[in-house]
């Protein structure tokens, strides 16, 4: 990565020591790569680790629903992206708008949301990556904590937003890679399994031994699962908060092109709902078939509760699998889920606490080459911040399943007032305020009562259940939505948008952002006619961009109905039990719907870029080309 910066910076227009460029990526970024950046910055370590958990525990629908509780936000996102494009197009995060509308006192509370769930994604990574790092290679857990963010601090400090999404490409590249090798080996070839036909009949039997409570017939083959239902919404309530509050998923809409916002969110919705479908759907359920065979590595017991919630049912399948070489490739796909994450959370963190604190607060005249410098400061302190957070979670006994089911009713208060912010002119300050801090309030009342009045005591093993963390996640996200609609509705506000579209354009800023943002790349000179530049920054007609807008309600309502209802729903009220050529079905759909995914995170973003390599190879060419001439490149 620190060789593409240089790349970047010698033989193209776009120079990381640009402001813009660094934070933004010149908010021109094509649709692909936007969609293989989603893919990559929501696939944490959970999603690789904790979607296994759900397999093991619940069976066939614990994949399904981990898949479809968390692709909701990113297609609900695909709004928000559009709202951002029409209303801030220049904002450089979604807390420079609450500023703008709401003042200072609401702008901290929200700083104060929006770190929190930084520091809570962050810190869940390098959880949940330690450990199996730990558990694979014996390393000290301390020293895998501390080590795994190390190398992405310095490839980020160097290369920035752009860099972020270079390297989401190449470790989406080869997680679908690996991905793909475990389901061929577990459903073709390999030894202990080797066809959805021995997978069926191997759950069959892990049904009879170890029956799934809350399930059909204790059956693993079946989508009536109570406690998959309960986790689905769950996930949705605290996919929610990890996607609405966290800066990533809004600096990807802001580095994004305005006709493709909503398109590169859309694509990279659907595409990721493979990941944990087609991952755990292998892995997790190879876990419950492999649990009473003499490879697997907790033979002849089952793995305890403590293995379970640390997410050590897909390391443990790769093992008995394919031994050493499952486990490095396991490794392997894991360490580049949670670089590619933590990477996309240091450069969200670095431009709040540059943009939202020093800029805004402490020097409002910085220069650009100042805002670099915080920038790059601010990486290594959020890395670093991460980090010890995890290892505080790591000494007190907090694992990845608790603080990932716990997370939801910490942030949950502030998500429906973050997504009015952008999208209702009527939202009040006070509105906004008392959402967040009262569904966070809301949230801890019910969490801990529910934990209290279920099992009689609050510790972190009942408090890390499923019940309590349902109801603190419904109270928070529940409580924010009445109480910033009620408050907003006794005096509801005006707000004119015009404000926020004028925002960062004071004559100052304006020499800054045309000195900064470099000239459009000559393959776009034929759409001046859809753009009008302002300021350096692309604004597109709003006629498209309401078209774009009516797309993402519409496909976002449609994707979520057949997700979340259309096609889980039936089969839990008919307590279908999956059949054997049903499940062979099911089987397919997921290679299916992995190849698909793995064309658009990984081949779409090459096909965008085509033009692009011939102008760099061009470039290159012609640097060699006058060195060979002895001539040097500053005379050339």
């Amino acid at each position: 990565m620190c060789g593409i910066s240089y790349l970047q910076n010698r033989y193209t227009r776009f120079s990381t020591k640009a402001s813009e460029e660094f934070n933004t990526a010149s908010r021109n970024v094509k649709p692909g790569l936007i969609a293989s950046g989603i893919v990559s910055a929501w696939t944490w370590a959970a999603t690789l680790l904790q979607s296994s958990t759900v397999a093991y525990e619940y069976g066939i629908a614990g994949p399904f629903w981990y898949a479809a509780g968390a692709t909701v936000q990113i297609l609900v996102f695909a709004i928000l992206a559009c709202k951002i494009k029409q209303n801030a197009s220049r904002c450089h995060t979604y807390l420079e708008i609450i500023h703008i509308r709401y003042g200072v006192a609401t702008h901290w509370v929200f700083i104060f949301f929006a770190l929190l769930t930084n520091i809570l994604v962050g810190s869940q990574l390098l959880l949940g990556g330690s450990a199996v790092v730990t558990s694979l290679t014996s390393m000290n857990v301390y020293a895998a904590i501390f080590l795994i963010p190390l190398g992405v601090c310095v490839y980020v400090v160097l290369g920035g937003l752009r860099a972020t999404f270079l390297c989401d490409y190449s470790h989406t590249m080869i997680l679908m890679i690996v991905m793909l090798y475990f389901m061929f080996s577990v459903y073709t070839t390999n030894p202990l399994i080797g066809s959805p036909v021995a997978m069926y009949g191997l759950l069959q039997d892990a049904a009879l031994s170890r029956p799934v409570p809350g399930n059909a017939g204790g059956s693993y083959l079946t989508m009536k699962s109570n406690f998959a239902l309960v986790f689905g919404v769950i996930q949705l309530c605290s996919g929610s908060g990890t996607v609405l509050l966290d800066q990533a998923y809004h600096q990807r809409a802001i580095a994004s092109r305005p006709t493709t916002a909503v398109r590169a969110y859309l694509l990279g919705g659907i595409a990721w709902f493979a990941i944990p479908f087609g991952f755990a759907t292998t892995l997790g359920l190879a876990a419950v078939a492999l649990t009473n065979h003499p490879s697997f590595p907790t033979y002849p017991n089952p793995m305890s509760p403590s293995q379970i919630t640390a997410g050590l049912a897909s390391p443990f399948a790769a093992t008995a699998l394919l031994g050493k070489g499952g486990a490095v490739a396991l490794l392997i796909v894991l360490f580049m889920a949670v670089t590619s994450c933590a990477s996309a959370e240091l450069i969200a963190v670095s431009s709040i606490l540059t943009f939202d604190i020093y800029k805004t607060y402490m020097r409002p005249a910085a220069t650009p080459q100042q805002l670099i410098f915080v920038s790059h400061v601010m990486i290594c302190v959020f890395g670093l911040t991460m980090a010890i957070f995890a290892c505080i979670w790591n000494a007190i006994g907090v694992d990845l399943g608790w603080l990932f089911l716990v997370m939801g009713l910490l942030i949950g208060g502030a998500v429906c007032p973050v997504a009015f912010a952008l999208t209702w002119r009527k939202q009040t300050s006070a509105g906004a305020i008392s959402g967040a801090v009262g569904g966070l309030a809301a949230g801890l009342i019910a969490w801990l009562a529910t934990a209290q009045n279920l099992y009689g005591e609050i510790t972190v093993a009942t408090t890390g259940l499923e019940y309590p963390t349902l109801a603190g996640n419904l109270a928070a996200i529940m409580t924010g939505l009445i109480l910033t609609v009620v408050v907003s509705w006794l005096k509801p506000a005006n707000f004119d948008w015009e404000v926020t579209r004028a925002m960062n354009t004071s004559p100052s800023d304006s020499k800054t952002s045309s000195n900064e943002i470099p000239d459009m790349p000559t393959d776009e000179k034929k759409m001046r006619d859809t753009f009008t530049l302002v300021d350096g920054v692309d604004v597109e007609e709003p006629s498209k961009l309401k078209r774009a807008f009516r797309l993402a309600w519409i496909a976002s309502a449609l994707i979520t109905f057949i997700l979340d209802f259309l096609i889980p729903i039936p089969m839990f009220l008919s307590h279908y039990i999956f059949s054997q050529r049903f499940f062979t079905a099911w089987v397919v759909i997921s290679f299916i719907w992995v190849f698909c995914s793995a064309a658009i995170s990984t081949v779409l973003p090459i096909v965008e870029a085509l033009s692009f390599f011939k102008e760099l190879a061009g470039n290159i060419r012609v640097d060699l080309g006058t060195k060979g001439r002895g001539i040097t490149t500053e005379s050339a």
